[in-house]
């Protein structure tokens, strides 16, 4: 019968995706943030936890990248330019492959409404800035990445 219980296998692999990925084969992410030292600060904790990383500054950029190769998850803030976090995010679920990455939302923006709204247009998870290498990884966790 393998890991999953029959019938929850499939709904599994169209959640996530492919499933031949192997377990040491490195994930990749996506973090999507206008301030460097951000963008800095959460690719060494990925990179720790052994994600392949790229960065964008806003999420056209983001959404650019995504057309190029569609990373395993997307860590996103907010508040950019050109294209928020939000905008961003309802761009790629609405794209055929758009389902596939898991998406931790990474904001200062703590009220309800906005965790709400950000859950209701597809986020995964959200993370609430400043944040550490264990809050990063218990999130990944929790939303399945990892």
């Amino acid at each position: 019968m393998g890991l999953y219980p029959e019938g929850l296998y499939a709904a599994h692999t169209a959640r996530m995706g492919s499933t031949n990925v192997g377990e040491d084969e490195m994930k990749s992410c996506l973090v999507v943030d206008d301030s460097k030292v951000v963008r800095s600060v959460a690719r060494r904790i990925l990179e720790e936890l052994n994600f392949s990383v790229d960065e964008a500054e806003d999420g056209q950029v983001a959404l650019d990248a995504c057309s190029e190769a569609m990373p395993d998850a997307i860590l996103l803030d907010w508040n950019m330019p050109v294209m928020n976090g939000l905008e961003f995010l309802r761009a790629l679920r609405e794209r055929a492959d758009g389902g596939h990455p898991i998406v931790v939302f990474c904001t200062t923006e703590n009220e309800i409404t906005f965790i709400q709204e950000a859950i209701a247009a597809g986020a995964n998870e959200y993370i609430m800035k400043p944040f550490d290498h264990d809050i990063v990884q218990s999130k990944f966790v929790q939303a399945g990445i990892l």
